[in-house]
């Protein structure tokens, strides 16, 4: 069962990734980073996110990284990338399949690699606001800092909302959960952006990771404050 959900979920992918011709576009942020839990220090953070559009399908590419060194010893070292696809079948109704890694030297969990396949559902969409739904399921695996690892299957909720207060700002709210017999994994991000060029933003944004089960000695709670400079291309 894992694999063929594996397998169908790398075909819906690669299927968007060979779509017809659209429109891309992207966004590029450099900033600073605060954070509190299992490394509290200053870091430099970075981010490119690219997105293709076409017809009834729409795919999206992110990687971002951050880090830091004190005194020549490194204190915060995070990494991660996510590709996600959606077919639409409605206006209103999408499928999507989502593979995600992660890898933070400085959490519980070495790495956390995700894949899944589910439905979503545009409950907003228009100028002013815009709020997606999904709900899916998948399979997960943990390596630990302990050197354990867990695989199991998980199911997944999340949504994400976009609120245009103003012509020059806007805020963002993405949501994710995903629930095993292991672990249970939550990630926030909250972020408003104000334009200051034509393609040039400053966005400040919250994130809070979190996993209910994690090894002895670790914190379960991470939280992420950062202050950018953002590019849109």
């Amino acid at each position: 069962m894992r694999n063929g959900l594996i397998t169908l979920t790398l075909f819906l992918l690669a299927h968007a990734s060979q779509a017809a011709d659209g429109p891309w576009s992207g966004k590029a942020a450099l900033g600073l980073l605060a954070t509190t839990g299992n490394s509290e220090t200053t870091n430099v953070n970075l981010g490119v996110t690219l997105k293709h559009d076409a017809d009834r399908w729409h795919h999206e590419f992110g990687v971002s990284a951050s880090g830091a060194d004190t005194d020549g010893t490194t204190t915060a070292e995070r990494y991660k990338g996510r590709y996600k696809a959606k077919y639409d079948f409605s206006e209103f109704d999408y499928i999507f399949g989502l593979l995600s890694y992660e890898k933070d030297k400085f959490s519980g969990y070495d790495q956390q690699i995700t894949e899944a396949i589910g439905y979503g559902r545009r409950i907003l969409n228009n100028d002013i606001h815009v709020l997606n739904f999904e709900a899916g399921a998948g399979f997960k695996q943990n390596d630990l800092r302990d050197g354990t690892s867990e695989d199991s299957a998980v199911f997944r909720v999340g949504g994400d909302y976009l609120w245009n207060f103003s012509e020059t700002a806007q805020f963002t709210q993405e949501v994710a959960v995903e629930r095993s017999s292991e672990n249970t994994y939550l990630e926030s991000i909250s972020a408003i952006k104000a334009r200051l060029l034509e393609d040039l933003g400053l966005v400040l944004s919250y994130t809070v990771k979190s996993n209910s089960e994690v090894p002895v000695g670790s914190e379960k709670t991470d939280t992420f404050t950062a202050i950018s400079l953002e590019y849109g291309f």
